[in-house]
């Protein structure tokens, strides 16, 4: 994630397509460090949020209103008693830093024009927003810094405003192929640190793009490259700043299975084998991206119970299944055992009295075999014993075979709920794998009186021929899906051998197209726990086709009957349907 001097640049040609001249009618302050000013246009009313949080710092026009709290913080005032109701008049960026300045005009209280500077400064920890006086004084700021927290500079009402040093590091937007080559590829660096310390406003990211692009290893030293690397890197480094001057933008999310992992302004060709997702304009990826991610990092924070449950029956069971087979293969004696008595009731009269062995031909294998003794017992009774050993190892092997058949089923279950929590998205879909624990009896229900029904939906894709494709997003989702949305005549999908959703294709009576049958084994694949495998092997057959035992667990099935593909988990180019829950 990198939310820099390029993400800013889109951001600025946006706002000026959409909220410069408009009017700051209302201001909150909802955080204690994020801001929301609604701007009128003529013909448009945006929200623009803003945070200066150390983690989290971001500036994006939204259609989601947050209230503020009763009595407005000290700042938010200050905002209010001077610019609002003022317009803005210019927004701007220097260079590629990551600060946005917006230039405000309003009346003061005797009627007079006034110019406010409002600047946002978007650097991870150091982020700040600031109110400035048209001679750039400052006049308050969302924190303040002193000089007991920063030696760079103080951020304090009456304190002239100016930008941290930048470490000498050149404008991209202004440098030639001279001194790129030159001053930035001379560096004693790998040429993408080399980058990222010459230039303001190129992330780690970037670099690694323009890197790609040039077909040159990020991790090359700028002494190894060679001439013509060096040009490849100043046309892919070129075609970029190009791009931004002119205002090209292609605002993007990167997704690792249902994780979004990065955003840029600029198309990521690096990612080519991950899911990226393009979006009109950089508000909207941003309000995505950071909504995707603190709903992903929420729900993983709120499965960790779940997760923590599951793991530890998971490695119970495992060893469990290793000592039963263990055992198993001990029962292996047994037939051994049964030989030995049945040669001792035909041999045995040939023991001499206290022998500790004897010697016998095996009529099973016509070769000869040594039986142990017990020297206190007779020939007969140590037959009997060798018969006892014999039956109580059988009694045993098929216990455990029925045993360990219980254990792999079990196994089976907690993988698939695993495979599960990859996939919820919401509160409801963990609701419906905590209701599946609690009906399998691997943790106790909890009596809360009436039950809220669950509204957890599977997922929704549309095939290039337009056909519906629904994916269970968990075992109870799986049932529902197989035997209650699908009927005899729609297809159904699941990777074999291995935990995984029950896809289903919704026919209505015509015949699929080879491309949806296709799209349907890879969304099988890739909501499987072999997603991160190269070729998945899926199972597909009829509807019809597809049995639940008496007594079964959530999700499991039988089938005898199908037809099989080898796969990709690829599912960038399938259209998901987002329905409202």
């Amino acid at each position: 994630m990198a939310f820099d001097g390029i993400v800013v640049a889109g951001l600025v040609h946006e706002l000026k397509n959409t909220i410069l001249n408009g009017r700051i009618s209302k201001i909150a302050q909802p955080e204690k460090d994020e801001l929301l000013l609604t701007i009128k246009t003529p013909d448009s009313v945006r929200r623009l949020a803003m945070s200066a949080s150390a983690s989290l710092p971001f500036v994006y026009l939204t259609d989601q209103n947050k209230t503020g709290p009763m009595t407005a913080p000290l700042f938010c005032m200050v905002l209010r008693k001077y610019i609002a109701n003022g317009r803005i008049t210019d927004i701007a960026q220097s260079g590629l830093e990551r600060v946005i300045r917006f230039e405000i005009e309003h009346f003061d209280e005797m009627g007079d024009r006034k110019k406010k500077l409002l600047i946002i400064e978007l650097m991870g920890k150091h982020s700040n927003i600031i109110l400035c006086d048209e001679e750039q004084t400052i006049i308050d700021s969302i924190k303040h810094v002193s000089f007991q927290i920063s030696s760079v500079r103080e951020v304090l009402p009456g304190r002239a405003y100016f930008l941290p040093d930048t470490q000498s590091k050149a404008d991209p937007l202004g440098i030639d192929q001279n001194t790129f080559l030159a001053e930035v590829l001379s560096r004693p660096q790998p040429c993408s640190k080399a980058m990222t310390s010459a230039l303001t406003g190129i992330s780690t990211q970037i670099a690694g793009e323009i890197c790609y692009r040039a077909a040159v290893d990020a991790d090359t030293p700028t002494a190894g490259l060679s001439d013509p690397e060096k040009q490849k890197l100043w046309q892919s480094f070129s075609s970029i700043m190009t791009a931004v001057k002119d205002g090209q933008f292609t605002p993007c999310i990167v997704y690792r299975d249902q994780e979004p992992v990065e955003f840029a302004a600029m198309e990521l060709t690096e990612f080519s084998d991950l899911k990226i997702q393009r979006e009109p304009s950089v508000s909207q990826v941003l309000e995505q991206y950071y909504d995707k991610r603190n709903r992903y990092t929420r729900i993983r924070q709120k499965s960790t119970d779940l997760r923590k449950i599951i793991t530890t029956l998971h490695e119970r069971n495992m060893k469990k299944l290793l000592l039963q087979e263990k055992q198993m293969r001990d029962t292996e004696k047994k037939d051994s055992y049964r030989v030995y008595g049945e040669l001792l009731n035909t041999y045995g009269y040939q023991a001499e009295e206290g022998t500790r062995s004897i010697e016998v031909q095996n009529y099973y294998t016509n070769e000869p075999l040594t039986i142990p003794l017990d020297p206190t017992m007779t020939a007969l009774e140590n037959a009997q014993k060798y018969f006892a050993r014999y039956n109580k190892l059988k009694r045993t092997g098929e216990a455990l075979t029925t045993q360990m058949a219980e254990t792999r089923m079990v196994i089976d279950h907690l993988e698939s709920i695993l495979n599960s929590l990859e996939l919820a998205e919401n509160e409801e879909d963990l609701a419906q794998i905590r209701e599946e624990l609690s009906a399998s009896g691997y943790i106790r229900a909890k009596n809360i009186g009436k039950k809220k029904p669950i509204r957890s939906k599977p997922l929704h894709y549309r095939s290039s021929d337009g056909f519906d494709i629904y994916v269970g997003k968990n075992n109870f989702q799986n049932d529902e899906l197989t035997f209650k949305v699908a009927n005899g005549g729609d297809w159904w999908f699941h990777a074999k051998g291995m935990p995984g959703s029950h896809v289903i294709v919704k026919t209505e009576g015509k015949e699929l197209p080879d491309e949806t049958f296709e799209e349907a084994g890879r969304l099988a694949a890739y909501y499987s726990k072999g997603r991160d495998s190269e070729k998945v092997e899926i199972d597909y057959l009829q509807r019809k086709n597809v049995k639940k035992p008496n007594g079964a667990v959530a999700g499991y099935v039988i089938y005898y009957t199908n037809y099989s593909m080898s796969i990709s988990p690829d599912i960038k180019n399938i259209t998901q349907i987002t329905e409202n829950r």
